[in-house]
């Protein structure tokens, strides 16, 4: 099974310079909790969570109004391609701890999204001698490894 199989192809998503406020009324709205950021050729340059969105007003002392999203996010844009085996989007998640995936095409333009509540609602079990698409396992595992707390370092 692909990706383009299970992503969420109607997304919503925000620019750099799109304010914190209007960022959030958009995850409101759209009943998500993160957003891809795009540059003017649609290409994903980030992700912004509800949480990104609540540490920064809560760390920068400034209304969320004043904060871009670019100012927010860590500028580092993990994705994967429709044509992925849903295996490689896990691992990608793994690797990167990360909950939510851009779906991308060659051009690195926003096809979609494919997050943990996806593959949450795939997995099964085998039934029959067959397996499924993705199991229950392969969803505890990638979660365990997403929800694995950060080793701190010591200065």
């Amino acid at each position: 099974m692909n990706v383009q199989d299970i992503m969420t192809s109607d997304v919503q998503c925000c620019g750099p310079d799109t304010n914190l406020a209007a960022a959030a009324k958009m995850m409101w709205d759209s009943d998500c909790g993160a957003l891809p950021v795009l540059n003017v050729q649609g290409q994903v340059m980030g992700m912004i969570t509800d949480r990104d969105i609540c540490m920064a007003s809560a760390t920068k002392n400034k209304p969320a109004s004043d904060l871009t999203v670019w100012e927010t996010v860590s500028g580092k844009a993990y994705s994967c391609r429709m044509s992925d085996d849903v295996h490689t989007a896990l691992d990608i998640m793994k690797r990167e701890k990360v909950r939510r995936l851009p779906v991308v095409d060659d051009d690195g333009v926003l096809q979609g999204v494919i997050a943990m509540n996806d593959f949450v609602l795939l997995a099964g079990e085998a039934k029959g001698g067959k397996a499924p698409a993705v199991s229950y396992e392969d969803v505890v595992r990638t979660m365990k490894a997403i929800s694995a707390h950060r080793a701190l370092v010591e200065i």
